[in-house]
């Protein structure tokens, strides 16, 4: 399998993973609460860690698919920064790897 086609497995994997867990918290709730998010999400010491390490490592990518897309004049870097934003680094990342893999494809031909 070429990396890019992984790298489209992960990019399924890291959007409905998260949303099989968000989805029914919105339905539960009958809306996005922002209050009870933020509740949710920092409810104990554990949760809280995780938080702050994704929400780190979102911006940590959201840096790098800048700088590195600018670099490497990619197309469409603003996808994997909204599908950062609008889903999380599970989906922003692979997505950015993948275009990234298809700039390298088509500059290798």
């Amino acid at each position: 399998m070429k990396p890019r086609h992984l790298y489209l497995v992960f990019c399924l994997l890291g959007l409905v993973l998260p949303y099989s867990q968000f989805i029914p918290w919105i339905i539960e709730h009958h809306a996005l609460n922002m209050s009870m998010f933020m509740h949710d999400l920092f409810a104990n010491r554990i949760a809280a860690f995780f938080a702050l390490d994704v929400i780190v490592s979102a911006i940590v990518l959201l840096s790098f698919i800048q700088s590195e897309g600018r670099r490497m004049r990619m197309r469409f870097p603003w996808l994997p920064m909204l599908g950062t934003v609008f889903v999380g680094v599970s989906l922003g990342l692979p997505l950015f790897l993948y275009l990234r893999q298809l700039e390298f494809d088509r500059k290798a031909i």
